[in-house]
């Protein structure tokens, strides 16, 4: 059986460690594995959910320039938020809005990758990392339309490349991955379920990630900053659980007092007087006169 090393939770570390140059490759091993490309971080920038002074538990996230010239938006989430999706499309076109400056040419637009850490199930289906994008398809011979785009080329002459500029979405559904190792893509989403390393993970980068991440390598004083932040994500999920189920409990109490009014229009409607009424259904005869 493998052994483990624990690390600090990656939305931790997102927000602290990893925007630090000297621990981007952390986070480049992490996106090589799920974008399956060599990926270089040139610089960090603000996202919006970091940006003010008041800590947010529910949703961290970063926003990533790499070397291509993208924008990566990388997002953890806690708990279920309810227009979950909506925000993630305002999001991408808040990020491309922004990097169009006013004047410039719509050729200059930048592309969004969206990647979202999902603790939480949203949807239904049978795989816990999906990927979306925009594709377009004929309607009659449902082949893919491609793009491309004429480009002078450094030894000289024009060439054809693909244009590729649409956004693209990925979401990791952490807490339905079995835990079960087939690639290095794998190494990671366990690191994210379990905030932890195993000593068998060869993956790109993930021996820094548990040389960075390592708990036990924490100063006295930051490792009291994790512990509360850690204890805030638990009190905020556990304030979230709470209000559900106490909606939910209003809910059904409410449905009960429906079906019971439904059942006295219907004793009424047979003709039952209301003091018959109100011993089989418990609801108050002054209540019973006003349906």
């Amino acid at each position: 059986m493998p052994t483990e090393q624990p690390i600090v939770r990656f939305d931790w570390a997102i927000k602290t460690l990893l925007r630090e140059k000297a621990n981007f490759d952390v986070l480049e091993g992490f996106l090589s594995a799920l974008l399956r490309e060599p990926i270089t971080i040139e610089q960090i920038l603000e996202s919006e959910s970091n940006a003010g002074e008041k800590q947010k538990y529910n949703r961290v996230d970063v926003l990533v320039h790499d070397s291509e010239g993208r924008r990566l938006i990388i997002e953890v989430q806690n708990d279920r938020e309810s227009d979950y999706l909506e925000r993630l499309l305002f999001g991408t076109s808040k990020t491309i809005a922004e990097n169009l400056s006013l004047g410039n040419a719509y050729g200059r637009v930048v592309k969004v990758i969206s990647i979202s850490i999902l603790y939480f199930n949203l949807g239904t289906g049978d795989d816990y990392v999906y990927h979306g994008t925009t594709e377009f398809r004929g309607l009659h011979t449902g082949h893919s339309l491609e793009f491309r785009r004429r480009v002078i080329i450094p030894e000289g002459g024009i060439a054809l490349r693909a244009r590729n500029i649409f956004p693209e979405y990925y979401l990791i559904n952490v807490e339905r991955f079995e835990d079960v190792i087939r690639n290095d893509l794998d190494e990671w989403i366990y690191l994210l379920k379990h905030a932890a390393v195993r000593d068998d993970f060869h993956s790109p980068n993930m021996a820094q990630a548990r040389e960075k991440l390592a708990l036990m390598k924490m100063s006295p004083e930051a490792r009291r900053a994790y512990e509360r932040y850690v204890e805030s994500v638990v009190i905020e999920r556990d304030v979230l659980d709470t209000a559900r189920q106490e909606g939910l409990e209003k809910g059904i109490e409410k449905g009960r007092e429906e079906e019971r009014k439904a059942i006295a229009r219907s004793l009424r409607r047979r003709g039952m007087d209301t003091r018959g009424i109100a011993a089989i259904t418990g609801l108050a005869e002054e209540e019973i006169d006003l349906l």
